[in-house]
C-alpha cells in the first residue's frame, strides 16, 4: 500500500536528513519511510531551497510591472476622458447642441 505524505511531513523529514543527526536508516524507522524516500526529499531540499527567496523578489517584480501598467492606463483613460469632454464642447459650439 502506497502511503501519501503532505508537504509539511516531507519538509521536516527532509530538514532533519540535513541536519545528519541521524542516519538515514534511523530517519527510516522513526518516520515509517523508506530511506530511498528520504534521500530523493533531501536532495530535493537542496537542490529548491533556494527558489523560496526567487518567488518572492519574482512576485515583487511582477507586482511592480502591473502596478507600472496600471498607472500608465488610468493616466490614458484621463487624457481621453479631458479630450472626450473637449469634443464635446466643440460640437455643441459649433452645432448648438449636445452630441447624441
Amino acid at each position: 500500500m502506497r502511503k501519501k505524505f503532505d508537504e509539511q511531513f516531507k519538509a521536516m523529514v527532509a530538514l532533519e536528513a540535513v541536519k545528519e543527526e541521524m542516519t538515514l536508516q534511523e530517519l527510516a524507522e522513526k518516520y515509517q519511510v523508506h530511506p530511498n524516500q528520504i534521500s530523493a526529499w533531501k536532495k530535493k531540499l537542496l537542490e529548491q531551497s533556494s527558489a523560496i527567496f526567487e518567488r518572492k523578489n519574482k512576485k515583487d517584480e511582477e507586482y511592480t510591472q502591473m502596478k507600472k501598467e496600471k498607472e500608465e492606463l488610468f493616466r490614458q483613460l484621463g487624457e481621453m476622458r479631458y479630450e472626450n469632454e473637449w469634443l464635446k464642447k466643440k460640437y455643441k459650439q459649433l452645432y448648438g447642441k449636445d452630441p447624441g
